[in-house]
């Protein structure tokens, strides 16, 4: 079969509106955009152009079709007996990623609903899908337009990668907004169940029906002998060819497994600040920790990317169940076959940065008095290389001769080679960063170490900053910074100048920290006293955040 490719940019091409749609009314398969991810459509009235979807996915037979209208109007022609409730949602939400479980009509084939005599209809956000069923006349059953298991397509180039020369037309509508499929809500149950999450967050459907049950199929797998009641509830699916295991926790904590845990060689899919962490590692990005809605639009994106890699196995950071967290989890833990690991390890870890004599020794005094394990980074550094033979060989391959056979660093050979010399300094940024991440978080999992502090003038720079709950920027007043130094090192106030002139600004360490702590106190009891007070209401933040995921 040749596939044809439609370029439809506006719900008023006629012409090609037109050819689309003749497809879908003979009976035949034309993959359409929507705003969630691309459907695989057929005349949802005609059983065997169901059939066909069927075939072509590889798609189990009990596995229901969703039906796509152009509008709420069409709902009486695909549902019997629709409640004042699906008016009331259409109004709120469509066009837009929601469907909705009603009675289905007689003309409703049971083939379309999987045996069900319920059936998912849903209006898309995407004219020009809805100008192509408009012309057609039927409503489109329309799964996603994938082979089945695979993650589904947000691009028409998934489509072609999946499905050409199976189908009859493929329309490119260009990349989808949302990414992630549409929620699921069943109205023929009291009180209305969701049983798919997806672009459409539970939270907004709660402000308009107000109590919602959640299925046990959107935490785990359901048995062989239950009937899903709505796609995407069954199956293994959104699946690339390697295994998956989807790991949760908040993002940091997520972030600590994974460094200590994912071997070398492995596939990672992590949020986009967390990459610099995984250097032997296969890394496809999902967006921002902070930005759910990125995540949706880039998940299955890069659960695909992996099949472009010889990786045997990946490892994904989890979003919490907030708004479309909810989702995207779901699509993981699927992919995952619900093989999930909880990283939850109840640590709170800090890292703290900031310029010589801004006063973080002030700080880590105080967070050790209430019990934290302190990790000085460049003290750390040291006694990893007489512990870690990794470590070694990697120095002395990139800089032969500044390390005795014991381990022992010869600083001042290194800072030779190294000082003033941009790239050979990257290049040992490079080998420290990849290690000491992962040492770190090795150590605080083998500790169980419940507080800790991280204390690294290049936090942000190595990764390690990805792996703390919250960061501080410490930061001081020039004069009382200068007075420091010179007492510290016994050194004229000319070379504390010079000291403070050859580091980043405060602004610098400041931009890249979630908090900043100004060390002006006028003594040194006040100082510890200041200190204490800002880490208790940071673990309070910290606590507070986690019990909001």
């Amino acid at each position: 079969m040749t596939t044809k490719w439609f370029q439809i940019t506006s719900p008023d091409d006629a012409a090609q509106i037109g050819e689309a749609a003749a497809i879908l009314r003979r009976g035949g398969l034309l993959a359409i955009p929507t705003e969630t991810v691309y459907g695989l459509g057929a005349d949802g009235l005609d059983e065997a152009a169901v059939a066909r979807i069927f075939a072509a996915k590889g798609r189990p037979q009990d596995n229901p079709l969703i039906l796509h209208v152009p509008s709420a109007d069409w709902l009486a022609r695909c549902c019997a007996e629709v409640p004042e409730t699906a008016y009331r949602l259409a109004a709120a939400f469509w066009p837009g990623p929601l469907t909705m479980i009603l009675k289905k009509a007689p003309a409703v084939p049971l083939r379309t609903t999987g045996g069900l005599d319920t059936v998912g209809v849903r209006c898309p956000d995407h004219a020009v899908t809805r100008a192509i069923i408009a012309a057609a006349g039927v409503p489109v059953a329309a799964p996603s337009a994938n082979l089945s298991g695979r993650p589904s397509c947000t691009t028409a180039e998934h489509v072609r990668a999946d499905m050409d020369g199976r189908i009859d037309g493929i329309v490119d509508g260009g990349a989808c907004r949302v990414g992630v499929e549409s929620t699921i809500i069943d109205l023929t149950v009291a009180p209305p169940r969701l049983l798919r999450p997806g672009g459409l967050p539970l939270e907004a459907l709660r402000r308009v029906l107000g109590e919602i049950a959640v299925d046990q199929a959107v935490t785990r797998q359901l048995a062989a002998e239950e009937k899903p009641r709505a796609p995407g509830m069954k199956y293994r699916h959104y699946a690339p060819r390697a295994p998956v295991t989807a790991v949760t926790g908040s993002p940091a904590e997520s972030g600590r497994w994974l460094r200590a845990h994912v071997p070398d060689g492995a596939g990672v899919l992590v949020y986009d600040e967390f990459a610099p962490l995984f250097p032997a590692q296969t890394v496809r990005t999902i967006g921002p920790a902070a930005d759910k809605a990125e995540q949706a639009r880039r998940v299955f994106d890069a659960l695909r990317a992996f099949d472009d890699t010889d990786v045997t196995e990946i490892y994904a950071q989890c979003p919490d169940s907030a708004g479309l967290g909810l989702a995207v989890g779901n699509r993981l833990k699927k992919a995952a076959g619900f093989h999930t690991i909880d990283a939850h390890d109840g640590a709170a870890v800090i890292g703290f940065t900031g310029g010589t004599g801004a006063g973080k020794t002030t700080l880590l005094r105080a967070f050790e008095a209430m019990g934290a394990r302190i990790f000085d980074c460049d003290a750390y550094y040291y006694e990893q290389l007489r512990a870690d033979e990794r470590l070694r060989g990697a120095i002395r391959a990139a800089f032969p001769g500044v390390l005795s056979a014991d381990g022992v660093l010869d600083r001042e050979k290194l800072g030779k080679l190294v000082f003033g010399d941009p790239e050979r300094l990257t290049a040992l940024d490079r080998i420290v960063f990849a290690h000491l991440p992962r040492a770190i978080a090795a150590e605080i999992e083998r500790t169980g170490a419940r507080l800790v502090g991280i204390d690294a003038v290049k936090l942000t720079e190595s990764g390690l900053g990805a792996l703390c709950d919250a960061t501080v920027a410490v930061t001081a007043p020039e004069a009382a910074r200068i007075a420091r130094i010179m007492a510290r090192d016994g050194i004229s106030e000319e070379r504390a100048r010079a000291r403070l002139r050859a580091q980043k600004s405060d602004e610098a360490f400041c931009e890249r920290c979630g908090s900043v702590f100004v060390n002006d106190a006028p003594d040194a009891a006040e100082a510890a006293r200041r200190s204490e007070r800002f880490l208790q209401r940071l673990l309070k933040q910290i606590e507070e955040e986690r019990n909001h995921g």
